[in-house]
């Protein structure tokens, strides 16, 4: 198996007035084609900033991100955008979708933003709301008409619109209830099943345990140091 995703010596520091907090220290991770991996550990350790780095919404402070190979410390800010775009799907805790849209336009907007013609957009938007399933009678709906899971569901929908091979999921359950959780669980379950990359970062560890019972990966991070599963 290759490398999707590979980390070499990352750390990260922000500058918070006079004072420097390590976000990353030294992070070597290696994750593969079709993992179903879980990034577990408390507030504050790092798992939000791990997973922006991996994302590259954000760059490290040294160290390097690969993505297929690709070194991104040499790309532009075009060519990131781009490379995101075409390779990665986001979903975070809040759903952030846009209210004055409905569910099918919401998760046609990332191939709007990549230029496609609206009859494709559309009938893929359509499939994937259908493939991933209790939300094909939804379309129509607006987010505010629609629960907190079903949200979520639809912003996975929405991450899965440009067909990249990598989701990033940073605490997606982290605002629904148990049963909204299983079901957003069951679709992250699904799409592994299909080939996907999935990396999921959550405190909560009945999420990580979904990841272990499918032959996943745990990986712990504590204070910006990753402690175990690499």
């Amino acid at each position: 198996m290759s490398s999707v995703i590979e980390l070499e010596n990352v750390s990260k520091v922000y500058q918070m007035g006079k004072e420097k907090v390590i976000a990353l220290k030294d992070v070597n991770l290696a994750l593969d084609e079709g993992e179903f991996i879980s990034v577990i550990g408390p507030s504050g350790g790092g798992k939000s900033t791990l997973m922006q780095i991996m994302g590259c919404l954000d760059q490290p402070s040294s160290g390097y991100v690969y993505i297929d190979g690709l070194n991104t410390s040499k790309l532009n800010d075009s060519k990131l955008a781009k490379l995101r775009g075409k390779k990665i799907g986001f979903v975070f805790q809040a759903s952030y979708l846009y209210p004055t849209l409905n569910v099918r336009e919401n998760v046609e907007l990332p191939m709007l933003i990549q230029g496609i013609a609206p009859s494709i957009r559309i009938k893929r938007a359509e499939k994937i709301l259908l493939d991933i399933g209790g939300l094909e009678n939804l379309m129509a709906h607006f987010p505010s008409e629609i629960s907190g899971g079903q949200q979520q569901r639809v912003a996975i929908a929405r991450a899965l619109a440009n067909d990249p091979a990598i989701i990033l999921a940073d605490e997606p359950t982290g605002n629904i209830d148990s049963k909204q959780t299983q079901q957003v669980m069951d679709v992250f379950t699904s799409l592994h099943d299909k080939g996907y990359t999935i990396i999921i970062a959550t405190h909560d560890m009945d999420v990580a345990n979904v990841v272990i019972k499918k032959g996943g990966r745990m990986i712990k991070i504590k204070d910006g140091q990753v402690e175990e599963g690499k």
